[in-house]
């Protein structure tokens, strides 16, 4: 993957300009804590790093498969499926008992068990454990995992139209001549911004592999309730629209910022909270109550 030397200058990804959209107060929080003015950085940092139940079966899905992968790189050997679930129980437990939880912080709930969470990730890893998908991978992938790349490290960083984005992938990997990204999720279905987030993926490795985007086969792999794929087909001309989409983004980001080029915030009542329902599920609602 290509290197890039550290800027300032803010960088787009789904999730940010997702967030930008939402509440421009709440983006504010995430991404500019050290120029509030009000609340020390260590309490705004504090709130951020919260989880939430459905965010932590996410969590603990992602890294239980980075393990199952890389153990596959190692043997395809029958999985001890007792083992793996007692591993990935005593995960959650410890993911859990480490981590402040939004539900409890905000009142909704006294505690969070770890079966509740344990609940959901069970049935999420159990799905792709049976899947069809995990057989074709020790079928007609395992004999190139040199050249998987599972959770790579760093943020993702690329450059989209000479953009600077990030789009950090959960699994890729090569078949025959094609190179395969997947991308699991224990949420609710949401097309349109599943295959936007899919587009961002294929423009990377396109950029970091020198690979046609019609050679890049990219999955959305829902695990929860059922196991379900779709995938996605990209070519150049949707590649060329997105990086013209994010150039227009990052422009609208920009618009928020006193200097660029150092991504220097302007002032914070500029950033105005958009109350919906959505608050009573924000990590900095108390903040804004």
């Amino acid at each position: 993957m290509r290197q890039f030397v550290f800027t300032p200058k803010l960088g787009w990804s789904v999730s940010r300009y997702n967030l930008f959209e939402t509440c421009k107060r709440q983006y504010y929080y995430n991404y500019y804590a050290k120029y509030d003015p009000e609340h020390p950085a260590k309490k705004i940092l504090a709130l951020k790093k919260m989880t939430s139940i459905p965010l932590e079966v996410g969590n603990i899905v992602h890294d239980v498969n980075k393990t199952l992968l890389e153990r596959l790189k190692i043997t395809a050997k029958d999985i001890d499926k007792a083992r793996f679930y007692d591993y990935a129980e005593k995960m959650t437990q410890a993911y859990v008992q480490a981590k402040t939880f939004q539900e409890i912080y905000y009142g909704r709930m006294t505690s969070v068990g770890a079966e509740r969470v344990f609940e959901k990730v069970r049935i999420s890893l159990e799905n792709f454990l049976n899947s069809d998908r995990l057989t074709w991978l020790i079928d007609f992938a395992v004999h190139k995992k040199d050249e998987w790349l599972i959770e790579p490290p760093g943020y993702g960083e690329t450059r989209i139209g000479g953009m600077k984005a990030y789009c950090k992938v959960d699994f890729m990997f090569p078949v025959h001549d094609r190179l395969f990204i997947m991308d699991w999720k224990t949420g609710k279905p949401d097309l349109k911004k599943h295959r936007r987030q899919m587009v961002g993926y294929t423009a990377w490795a396109a950029y970091h592999f020198e690979k046609e985007p019609a050679k890049i086969s990219p999955i959305v792999a829902y695990l929860h309730p059922d196991y379900k794929e779709i995938d996605i087909t990209v070519n150049s001309s949707d590649i060329e629209a997105f990086a013209k989409q994010i150039r227009k983004e990052t422009a609208d980001m920009n618009k928020f910022c006193q200097d660029v080029q150092k991504n220097i915030p302007k002032d914070k009542a500029l950033f105005t909270p958009q109350k919906s329902r959505l608050c009573d599920y924000c990590n900095f609602r108390a903040l804004c109550d």
